[in-house]
């Protein structure tokens, strides 16, 4: 017998003992929504347009129309008038405007197919996509406010209510975003949130008091979400009020159908 046979028998037999057999299935969904969160916000920080909209127009607005006495504010200090309505338009250029127009695009060329491929839902798409709008958020605030401080900005109330405000803005604005990036084609989105931002910064209390418009429409334009939260966050902010229980409601309710309704509609392709 070949001595060298006889050794290799125990190493087959220890081979045969290996459970090579394959075991697919998904990822948690936890890993998944972190691995989106990743990406989305790796695309978000490498698109100029986006770093125009999210960035420099917010900060141009608020050194422009503090410093030159171009809109008249009311009583009180400019700067602590307009600080609070750039942060919220801020959130609304990233929850919003920024991510209806990227994701109106991803369903157009394919992306958002691929992505339907895949065992990620349309929930978890959502909250990926709203994990790092938050992300890129706190940059924002963080450069808003710093140029803010720098004007002589002092600002005052409870960073918790802050909080609330931003999160629950973040969430309507995201539903809102989405709602329309996954019904309307990508070029009917462009123009729309395009047209829906010019139309919100006009008449949502940004740079102009709500005070300035007819008693007849003010109701309507107390009811958008930009004007919450732009109007909170000044309760909050310039006026040390405490949380404002009437445009958390708002906010709240605008994110509750908002998110409800992607979820129900939203189309991959």
């Amino acid at each position: 017998m070949d001595p060298g046979a006889a050794r290799a028998r125990p190493q087959e037999s220890r081979l045969t003992t290996l459970d090579l057999t394959p075991a697919p299935g998904a990822a948690p969904l936890r890993r998944m929504v972190a691995a989106q969160t990743g990406a989305e916000i790796q695309a978000m920080l490498r698109n100029g347009e986006q770093l125009l909209l999210t960035m420099i127009i917010p900060v141009l607005l608020l050194v422009g129309l503090s410093v030159a006495p171009i809109i008249d504010v009311g009583g009180g200090s400019r700067i602590d008038f307009m600080a609070p309505g750039v942060l919220a338009l801020a959130v609304m250029s990233t929850a919003f405007t920024g991510q209806a127009i990227a994701t109106g695009f991803e369903r157009r060329y394919g992306v958002l197919k691929r992505l339907g491929a895949t065992p990620l839902s349309r929930t978890g798409l959502m909250l990926a996509k709203t994990l790092a709008v938050i992300a890129v958020e706190v940059i924002q605030v963080t450069v808003i406010c710093g140029v803010a401080l720098a004007l002589g900005w002092r600002p005052a109330g409870s960073p918790l209510a802050v909080l609330l405000l931003v999160v629950l803005g973040t969430a309507a604005f995201s539903g809102l975003g989405l709602l329309m990036a996954g019904t309307l084609r990508a070029e009917a989105t462009l123009a729309a949130a395009n047209l829906v931002y010019l139309v919100l910064l006009a008449c949502g209390g940004v740079a102009f008091p709500l005070t300035r418009f007819p008693e007849s429409v003010r109701p309507v334009l107390e009811s958008l979400p930009i004007s919450a939260l732009s109007g909170g966050l000044r309760a909050v902010l310039s006026e040390g009020a405490g949380p404002p229980l009437t445009a958390l409601a708002v906010l709240a309710a605008w994110a509750a159908v908002s998110l409800f309704l992607t979820s129900r509609t939203f189309r991959w392709e």
